[in-house]
């Protein structure tokens, strides 16, 4: 993004973003007050509709209570168990409906123990009928509240039930009692617009009642409801809300805030646009002028007679344009120092690795010359091949470093073979060599000076690092998953977590006298080599240096 893009947007944000949260707060401020009112609205009409059903339920339960009391001492009923006549089978048929008349009931059965019905207030027909489902059902502790499907004579209704018993003659008698639960009463409970009451099961819908019947649930009540089958199950009384006054002035509230962000958006930006062109024209020049400068080319000209922050910003870069023009001449002939220093120091630390074998097999053949001069040919002989292979290695690092260029010309190599070359070359004196190479190793493909070097280096930090006390040296070969590997391990001091860490940079040496160049330059080769470089370091209980190349072909 541009800085005029940037201006622009902060032009316009700054203006627009406090109206938005101005609108928000005005919006949410009053939606939290007309919800509050609404959630005191909807508790009040649960409580009513709660009441109203709980009076219902109570009176059923105080009725029949009246009606066992009474018939439990009743002659005559009892009279109409034993005695069968057609009399006395007409007044136990009348019973009911003229009790539940009289209790204000609109639901009331007599049954016997088994649940036959003996009388029916609402339905007559029912008698003789076997109907133990009520009964069961609220005996298996149900709600305060529990509503029915019972049928009538003109089809069911729906009632708040509750039961109540007696014994006579020692049988037990049940009474199921009811009154009707009316979605008009239950309507005026909510006296609203937009509330409603729902009697629901989950699945089904028993009742709906009120403006907002089909609307949102915004507060139930757990209740009971005995089913067709008999089973009690959980149904809920819900109190609905129909989209009505809070959501109309919601979306008033919205149109207008919308409108007025609308309108100052516009403003806004118009502003802004100005704004932003006119703060970023000059730093647009100051851009192209910047942008022409190189260390080639500082002839740029940033003078101005402006008094503000730009012409001080134009002052500035005149100045830093002077010091770039005297710190180029300076930074240049630093660099071709520095570039010619580590050139010294890389050709110092390799030739001093090549050096090493020749300096050893010319002080051995000093030994045999003064100690058994007859064996000086044969010694010569047998040491002939060592000072051959370091002087074509030095041959060959005078001819890359004439190159300035290392020669990548890869070859298949035997690692077996290297790690032999290297370890007779270290000094016997220094550290016992010991050599654990696997037969049958596949070759790699590698620059053989390259790979050399590699192993040179590690071996000579391993000598090093034993600093003169009694140790020694393991060179180990293994092969696994297309890659030879080859260990380098040590008796030595090894390395702390603070030394691994620095242990590959470029000239960091823990040795007087060291160029701090070997393991920088062992991980240049093996990534070159498309290699990988493994540490193992402990203090005082050495180091392991692991590097696999991949395979180059069979043996």
């Amino acid at each position: 993004m541009t800085f005029r893009a940037r201006l622009f947007t902060a032009f316009t944000a700054a203006s627009v973003l406090p109206l938005a949260l101005l609108a928000y707060g005005v919006r949410h401020e009053m939606g939290a007050r007309l919800t509050s009112e609404y959630e005191q609205r909807v508790r009040a009409a649960a409580a009513e509709v709660q009441d109203a059903l709980s009076s219902d339920a109570a009176a059923v339960s105080a009725a029949l209570a009246a009606l066992a009391h009474d018939l439990a001492s009743d002659n005559r009923f009892r009279l109409a168990q034993v005695q069968q006549d057609e009399g006395e089978r007409r007044w136990l048929l009348d019973l009911a409906g003229e009790r539940m008349r009289a209790g204000g009931l609109a639901l009331l059965r007599i049954q016997d123990s088994a649940g036959r019905i003996l009388s029916s207030g609402q339905f007559r027909n029912e008698f003789d009928q076997a109907a133990p489902e009520i009964p069961r059902a609220l005996a298996s502790a149900a709600p305060a509240i529990t509503v029915a499907q019972v049928r009538t004579a003109g089809g069911s209704l729906l009632a708040v039930v509750r039961a109540d018993s007696f014994t006579v003659t020692g049988q037990r008698f049940t009474l199921v009692g009811g009154r009707i639960v009316d979605s008009i009463s239950l309507a005026h409970a909510v006296r609203g617009r937009d509330l409603g009451v729902m009697l629901t099961t989950g699945s089904d819908t028993l009742l709906r009642a009120g403006a907002g019947g089909a609307g949102i649930g915004v507060s139930e009540t757990a209740i009971g409801y005995v089913a067709a089958t008999g089973s009690l199950r959980d149904a809920r009384l819900v109190i609905t809300r129909s989209p009505g006054t809070l959501d109309a002035i919601r979306r008033g509230i919205d149109r207008w805030t919308l409108a007025a962000l609308a309108l100052t958006l516009l403003l806004a930006m118009a502003l802004a646009a100005a704004l932003a062109a006119r703060v970023s024209r000059p730093l647009a020049r100051l851009a192209e002028q910047t942008a022409a400068l190189d260390l080639d080319r500082l002839d740029q000209q940033f003078a101005t007679d402006g008094d503000d922050e730009i012409g001080a910003l134009s002052r500035l870069l005149a100045a830093l344009t002077d010091r770039l023009r005297t710190g180029t001449v300076r930074l240049r002939d630093a660099e071709r120092r520095a570039a010619f220093g580590d050139v010294a120091r890389q050709v110092n630390h390799d030739v001093k690795n090549g050096l090493a074998p020749i300096r050893h097999v010319v002080r051995h053949l000093g030994e045999v010359a003064r100690d058994e001069p007859d064996r000086l040919a044969l010694v010569f002989a047998e040491r002939r091949g060592t000072l051959d292979s370091s002087v074509d290695y030095l041959e060959t690092l005078a001819r890359n470093y004439a190159r300035l260029a290392p020669n990548a010309d890869a070859s298949r190599c035997d690692l077996n073979a290297v790690a032999r070359q290297v370890a007779a070359n270290l000094d016997p004196a220094r550290a016992t060599v010991r050599l654990e190479l696997a037969p049958a190793l596949p070759p790699v493909m590698s620059d053989p000076v390259a790979l050399r070097r590699i192993v040179e280096n590690l071996a000579g930090n391993a000598v090093d690092s034993l600093a003169g006390r009694a140790g020694g040296v393991t060179f180990t070969t293994s092969h696994a998953n297309g890659a030879a590997s080859l260990t380098v391990a040590d008796t030595g001091r090894g390395m702390s977590r603070e030394e691994l860490a620095r242990a590959f940079d470029d000239f960091y040496t823990t040795k007087s006298g060291g160029t701090g160049l070997g393991l920088s330059v062992v991980r240049r080769l093996v990534a070159d080599l498309g290699g990988t470089l493994r540490v193992e370091t402990e203090p005082g209980a050495g180091s392991r240096f692991t590097v696999d190349v991949p395979a180059g072909g069979t043996a």
